[in-house]
């Protein structure tokens, strides 16, 4: 699948989760139905994956 093909693919799935949820719920809610939708697509998907990442001192 190209990039605009897969872009295409995500925004549609994010569209159709805030449509039928609306504004105004918590991060998590609409982090579970899309996460939902895009395996419902056929895409392979992971939530909340931890990143290395350095900010100042902190780790």
């Amino acid at each position: 699948m190209r990039e605009n093909e897969l872009s295409g693919l995500i925004i549609g799935c994010a569209m159709r989760v805030h449509t039928t949820l609306g504004p105004g719920l918590l991060e998590s809610a609409y982090e579970q139905c899309l996460d939902y939708e895009l395996k419902k697509a056929g895409l392979n998907v992971g939530k909340q994956i931890p990143l290395p990442l350095v900010y100042q001192d902190v780790i």
